[in-house]
């Protein structure tokens, strides 16, 4: 079941909040959510659902078993525990195929292994309950002593499939208490209806424009104009298809009574590549920090050892979207650029325009997704040359064809990167005068383009979301 699916718009979603609302305490709305979020899981996972409450089980018995233990060395084992229970499901389903693959032409031999299909969301929601489990040991957190809170907390729906990442401290006090009020819900609404516009809208579109091109790989040659027109759309595809579902899952924390932190603030209007990753995918940027980071000693033993935390930091961020080289790659690509930006002077970064270093930042970031899109290297050659050659002209027919149909599309897609209508509604807001049209004028407009998107989607069978897969 995805957002965006009218399964869950039309049927799903007011279910569950008549229920959710009627319900007279925090137990039963607990009782609730967690119901509807098994439900949500199963709808697509009947089997897996029970990898997920598994997992939770044995880290639910080992954060009390790290309580009660007196000794480091115990409490140690408990730890130990959880995590490889945790990291084995992962390991297993997403990631042995490939290690046995990669063995096996290491050593030349033949190595095949063919896991069961990957689970949706088992990325997401191992990293959360290693969450729980790691600061249970560092005494960070209290113990949880409710299994079925724990089990809340990891699979609550609006964040499971695909982020953002919740550390377990950031509502570990809403598990047991939390309100819900007319202006949470109207926000939380107003939130996921802009998500889903941007999914809808500009994604699948985005997402459709692209399969329209000449894309690496194929037996066309690709243009120059056609290879960037492609880089483009996939990413304000990967961008729109994302940051869409962490809106949603904000929206939908609000209406709940969570407060999920931000997972995307515009990250194609960054300046630098290390603004860039403090911008996109944050909640996935802070589990790296906070669990393999800072433990391996941060930025505290010297530069090669601070080198050598970041670059084992960008090898398992590339690991963690697929087991892939392409992956590998793509991490390091960023690795390196980050290591090259700091070692350029600030008064030579500074004494670069903005809108050069804003514009070379966006050309950077296209020519990762690139990376980031094939799995072929081959295609990934193919599709890199054509970027920076003229061997398949100036552009190619299929690119005209798409610019023509998508182009306005394309130029909303661009000009939505942009946080012009935050910065109008900061300025306006110092006016107090203007605040209540401000706001009714919000939740007209976001309930219109929730109207919209429904009518979009009945007309419309492209539905994808990318990061489901990773």
């Amino acid at each position: 079941m995805v957002f965006s699916g009218l399964t869950f718009l039309l049927l799903f979603l007011p279910l569950l909040l008549g229920l959710y609302f009627i319900s007279g305490n925090i137990h039963w709305r607990n009782g609730v959510l967690v119901l509807f979020s098994l439900l949500f899981y199963a709808w697509g996972e009947p089997v897996m659902v029970w990898l997920m409450v598994l997992a939770t089980l044995v880290n639910y018995l080992c954060g009390l078993g790290i309580a009660a233990c007196p000794s480091r060395h115990g409490r140690r084992l408990w730890l130990l525990l959880g995590a490889v229970v945790s990291l084995a499901g992962l390991v297993y389903f997403k990631y042995a195929g490939f290690l046995l693959e990669s063995l096996g032409k290491l050593l030349h031999i033949s190595l095949s292994f063919q896991a069961p299909a990957l689970p949706i969301g088992i990325s997401f929601y191992t990293f959360q309950i290693l969450t729980y489990t790691v600061d249970v040991y560092r005494k960070k957190v209290p113990v949880q002593k409710n299994f079925f809170r724990l089990l809340l907390y990891v699979s609550c729906f609006p964040q499971l499939i695909a982020g953002p990442i919740v550390q377990y401290g950031d509502i570990a006090g809403a598990l047991e208490k939390r309100t819900s009020n007319l202006k949470s819900f109207t926000d939380g609404m107003d939130r996921f209806f802009v998500g889903l516009a941007k999914k809808v809208l500009l994604a699948n579109v985005c997402g459709a424009a692209l399969e329209g091109c000449t894309l690496g790989g194929g037996k066309d040659p690709l243009s120059l104009g056609g290879a960037w027109l492609g880089a483009l759309l996939y990413t304000l595809q990967l961008y729109y298809d994302f940051s869409a579902y962490s809106d949603m899952a904000i929206g939908l924390g609000k209406v709940l009574g969570f407060t999920y932190k931000e997972n995307f603030l515009y990250p194609y209007i960054s300046l630098s590549p290390t603004e860039f990753w403090r911008r996109w995918h944050i909640s996935l940027g802070a589990f790296f920090r906070d669990y393999v980071y800072i433990p391996l000693g941060g930025n505290r033993r010297g530069r090669l050892r601070t080198t050598l935390n970041l670059f084992v930091v960008w090898f398992l961020t590339g690991v963690w979207h697929g087991a892939s080289w392409n992956f590998v790659l793509w991490g390091l690509y960023w690795f390196v650029l980050q290591q090259i930006d700091k070692a350029l002077p600030n008064a030579f970064k500074e004494g670069v325009p903005a809108l050069l270093r804003g514009l070379l930042t966006f050309v950077l970031a296209n020519l990762g997704w690139v990376l980031f899109y094939y799995t072929d290297f081959g295609a990934l050659e193919q599709h890199l040359s054509a970027m920076f050659s003229l061997r398949g002209g100036w552009i190619d027919e299929k690119a005209l064809t798409v610019l023509g149909r998508y182009g306005l599309f394309l130029l909303a897609a661009l000009v939505g990167c942009f946080p012009w209508l935050p910065a109008l509604k900061k300025r306006l807001w110092g006016h107090k005068r203007w605040r209540k049209t401000i706001y009714v004028t919000g939740t007209v407009c976001a309930c219109l383009l929730g109207a919209l998107s429904v009518v979009y989607l009945v007309c419309q069978s492209y539905n994808p979301f990318i990061y489901f897969r990773f």
